[in-house]
C-alpha cells in the first residue's frame, strides 16, 4: 500500500498528466469507438485502460484501491515516457496523439 505523502504526490503527477477532463475523456472514447451506424454504450467504450483512467477521474482520492494506484503509476509513466515538451505531437500527428489521449493526456490542449 502507498503511504499519504507517496499519493498525494502521484494523485497530482496523474492530474498533471491526465489534463482532460472526465467528460472529455468519456466523448473521446465514444467516439473513438463508433462506427458508421453505432456507438457504444457509455460503460462499454475504450479499452479496459481508458474506461479504468476514466473511473478514476471520477473517483476521490479516499476511494482509491491498488488496482487504481497501479494504473496510475502506469499512466503517469507512459504519459512522461510519450511526452516531449519541446516536441508535443502537432494536431498532423494523430496517431501519437490519439494514443496519448487514450490516457487522458491531451498534448494539443493549453496548460492550465
Amino acid at each position: 500500500m502507498t503511504d499519504a505523502l507517496e499519493l498525494d504526490a502521484l494523485w497530482e503527477e496523474f492530474h498533471h498528466a491526465v489534463n482532460m477532463t472526465s467528460q472529455e475523456l468519456a466523448a473521446r472514447l465514444r467516439v473513438s469507438d463508433a462506427a458508421e451506424e453505432t456507438e457504444p454504450l457509455p460503460d462499454q467504450a475504450g479499452s479496459p485502460t481508458w474506461q479504468h483512467v476514466l473511473a478514476i477521474l471520477q473517483k476521490r482520492r479516499t476511494d482509491l484501491t491498488d488496482d487504481d494506484i497501479r494504473t496510475m503509476y502506469e499512466v503517469v509513466d507512459t504519459v512522461t515516457e510519450q511526452r516531449d515538451e519541446e516536441n508535443e505531437p502537432a494536431a498532423d500527428d494523430t496517431r501519437r496523439r490519439h494514443h496519448l489521449m487514450a490516457l487522458g493526456h491531451d498534448p494539443l490542449k493549453p496548460p492550465q
